[in-house]
Formats: C-alpha cells, sequence, structure tokens
C-alpha cells in the first residue's frame, strides 16, 4: 500500500532588518537544514510594493497545499501589517512577536492544519517568555 505524505505548512519570517533570517539560521543552528521556509526583512532599502511582491512570491512558492505559516516580529508594525494583506489573496494564518521558541515549535510541527499550527505556536511564543529571577525566587520560597 502505497502511503501518501501529508504536505507541510510553509514557514516565512517576517521582521525588521535581519532579525528574521538570524532566527531563520539559529533554527537550523538547533535542528539543522530546514526547507520550505524564507526570511523576509523589512527596512528601509526596499519599497513597500516590492515587499509586498516578495511576499505574494514567498507565499505562493511555499504553499504545497497546506497553506503558509507568516510568523512577524510584533502586532501593528510594518512587517505585520504588510503580511495581513495576504490572508485574502492566499491561505495563510500570520502569528505576531516571533521569538525562537515559537519558530523551532513551528518547524517540529508543520504536518497540523495551519489554524492548529498557529495556535500551537503562539503558545509556544508566550510560554518561551519567562522572567528567570523571579522564578528562581519563587521556586528557592517554595523550597
Amino acid at each position: 500500500m502505497e502511503r501518501t505524505l501529508k504536505p507541510a505548512v510553509g514557514i516565512i519570517v517576517v521582521a525588521h532588518t535581519d532579525y528574521a533570517s538570524a532566527l531563520l539560521r539559529t533554527a537550523e543552528f538547533i535542528l539543522g537544514p530546514l526547507g520550505d521556509c524564507t526570511s523576509i526583512s523589512v527596512d528601509v532599502s526596499f519599497d513597500v510594493s516590492e515587499t509586498v511582491q516578495r511576499l505574494n512570491d514567498a507565499a505562493q512558492r511555499l504553499d504545497k497545499g497546506a497553506g503558509v505559516l507568516i510568523l512577524t516580529d510584533m502586532f501593528g508594525g510594518t512587517p505585520t501589517n504588510l503580511s495581513l494583506a495576504l490572508l485574502n489573496s492566499h491561505e495563510v494564518e500570520v502569528v505576531t512577536g516571533v521569538n525562537l521558541p515559537m519558530v523551532i515549535k513551528a518547524f517540529g510541527a508543520r504536518t497540523l492544519p495551519l489554524k492548529e499550527l498557529a495556535d500551537l505556536v503562539g503558545e509556544a511564543g508566550r510560554q518561551g517568555i519567562v522572567v528567570a529571577g523571579g522564578m528562581l525566587e519563587q521556586k528557592i520560597s517554595n523550597e
């Protein structure tokens, strides 16, 4: 019996300056080579229409039938605002506040349905934020 592989969700990281590419390079350092992903930098060296075109092209290229997860640096920022424009034209989900735990979770669970993956990645991002001093202080006081 022939097994069909479920297509993986494509991943685009969009952020100011080179933060997006640094996150993907770091994820590759931890996980090994990554496929069906790209980073897009938003800065003054690119015209807005050029950035939107790069986003459109990436979403089209990376959607292998499961959609594309777009991770952006902060809600209300230009990378997010430009990415939100794709919601009507591509099967994408946009999750803001990208951090390394989110990126690693996205690559580890990218065969999930797009919406489920987006929710899981958002939760991983929230769990990855820890005020270490306060947590350690509480742990010591509980001992």
